[in-house]
């Protein structure tokens, strides 16, 4: 059975960084992408970004590029979502998800993590 466990969200001031853990386990994943979602409340939940399982392809929201950086650890089935310049508008319940499309449709992603919180004060 699949599995995503994440980790590293927490309490930022403004302008400060935190990384995302998000391990995987259960099967082999050379096929799959790796994804992150955040949902703040009162709004939908939302893409971040995205890379393929072996790291040769991301793909970012306006929004995080230049921010944010996605990267992956073959040897540890884990992805991480490192994330600078933080701003309140920031402050979400990040995903991670797991899925055999390189996309940004959160429908396109079967496995899915517990979520982390990120809260950024100003």
């Amino acid at each position: 059975q699949v599995q995503l466990v994440e980790s590293g969200g927490g309490l930022v001031q403004a302008g400060g960084s935190l990384r995302l853990s998000c391990a995987a386990s259960g099967r082999t994943f050379s096929r799959y992408a790796m994804a992150w979602f955040r949902q703040a409340p009162g709004k939908e939940r939302e893409f971040v970004a995205v890379i393929t399982w072996k790291g040769d392809n991301t793909d970012y929201i306006d929004f995080a590029r230049g921010r944010f950086t996605i990267s992956m650890d073959n040897a540890k089935n884990t992805a991480y979502l490192q994330m600078n310049s933080l701003k309140p508008e920031d402050t979400a319940v990040y995903y991670c998800a797991l899925g055999l499309t390189f996309s940004s449709v959160s429908s396109d992603f079967g496995f899915w993590g517990q979520g982390t919180q990120v809260t950024v004060s100003s």
